[in-house]
């Protein structure tokens, strides 16, 4: 790869690794909020789960606006917005301004600086055979983001509160603003052809399309487990080991490690993807997945046994990303990448809302976690068999689109 390539894959790196290290420490949030302003544990897991579903349904937006004006636009939008969410979280004194800050403006400020706005740039720049690599290398990015960030933001909240914390956090969202000039340099938009769609039409074309093969829709079935396994257990475990006579520490070690085994579990997955197939790659994930937290919840929970889940769940963590996202890449091209992958990543958020919010829900109503437990290891057995049929085939649909 030439110094632009690289410089661009950087920039890209900087900008989710920022952008997902900071969201993956919100849970440490949940115990001073909830007791500062009297909140249920519900009343916090909603507004995350809102800013998941928004996150979801904001996606496929931000990565058409990308995909058509490029992405410059887009990733300091965003930018500007998570730190707006971040500041007004200390002003948000009931539910429902919580709700609006950490859930809708946190929700539209991820699409926009997050993976499927990144992974069209990178899938439009980088050659077709460093493509898995390189998707690979920023999500590794984002994990290494969320290894440096939760344990400063634990350490920022335990030594001058929660308030001055998310201040601290916000002008750190603020460093996404000159990292976007980066990627706004390259030009990755495709020719549009002078009779072209709308906007609005050219993104329910193409989706309709794409929704026609079967393999798409497993590809959203997948990643709908995978968005409420991960939220679960990243917003909740938290409160799970307190629960349970485990301190901060023990906590803020596990959120590390997960972040830290991701960098390593992403990585392999980009480099597998490009000599394996994918979809028996994501299967696998999905199913060891299941059989990893089955063993954490029979062992005894100890410091030690909590590191090793975290060890072993963060290696399989985040690297659905780049297999599930090489997939959408070779069977419809990248001309749609951008809305595509935000298509299924709206699937992966649907079930991040159902996850984050049922354990807030189930846990009022019972007291425990067991019941959610239960169905993360359902789920992951049935995205373990979704993907078995998922094929890497280019879509006859999509033959005419450019390279």
């Amino acid at each position: 790869m030439d110094i632009s390539l690289r410089r661009l894959l950087l920039a890209c790196g900087l900008i989710v690794s920022l952008s997902m290290g900071i969201r993956h420490g919100f849970g440490f949030f949940l115990p001073p909020l909830t007791q500062a302003f009297g909140w249920s544990r519900e009343a916090f897991a909603f507004a995350l789960g809102m800013q998941n579903l928004v996150w979801g349904a904001s996606q496929p937006f931000a990565g058409a606006l990308a995909d058509r004006y490029g992405p410059g636009r887009v990733l300091a939008a965003g930018a500007g917005l998570y730190a707006l969410g971040l500041a007004l979280m200390t002003v948000s004194a009931n539910p429902a301004a919580f709700t609006l800050s950490a859930g809708v403006l946190l929700g539209l400020a991820l699409s926009g600086t997050t993976y499927s706005v990144v992974f069209g740039v990178i899938g439009r720049a980088v050659p077709t055979a460093y493509r898995s690599r390189a998707m690979g290398l920023t999500a590794a990015a984002g994990s290494f983001g969320q290894f440096a960030m939760v344990p400063l933001e634990r350490s920022l909240i335990d030594g001058l509160g929660w308030l001055p914390a998310l201040l601290i956090l916000a002008a750190c969202a603020l460093a996404m603003l000159p990292l976007a000039r980066e990627p706004a340099r390259v030009d990755v938009r495709p020719a549009r052809p002078a009779t072209e769609r709308s906007l609005l039409g050219a993104m329910t074309h193409t989706f309709a399309a794409a929704w026609q093969e079967k393999g798409f829709r497993l590809l959203m079935a997948g990643y709908f487990v995978c968005g409420f396994q991960v939220v679960f257990i990243g917003v909740h475990l938290p409160a799970y080991l307190r629960d349970h006579g485990l301190g901060g520490e023990t906590a803020s070690l596990a959120l590390a490690l997960i972040g830290l085994f991701n960098i390593a579990g992403t990585f392999l997955a980009g480099e597998l993807g490009a000599r394996l197939p994918k979809n028996y790659l994501l299967s696998g994930i999905y199913l060891a997945r299941s059989i990893v937290i089955v063993l954490f919840l029979l062992a005894p929970l100890t410091p030690l046994s909590v590191a090793l889940f975290a060890a072993a769940i963060g290696f399989l963590w985040l690297s659905t990303v780049p297999l599930t996202n090489g997939i959408i890449a070779t069977q419809f091209g990248v001309q749609h990448l951008g809305l595509l992958s935000g298509a299924v990543f709206f699937s992966h958020q649907v079930g991040s809302f159902l996850g984050v919010w049922l354990g807030g829900l189930l846990y009022d109503l019972t007291g425990k976690y067991d019941i959610v437990w239960g169905l993360v290891i359902a789920l992951g057995l049935m995205a373990f068999v979704a993907n078995l049929p998922v094929r890497e085939v280019p879509s006859r649909a999509f033959a005419s689109e450019p390279a």
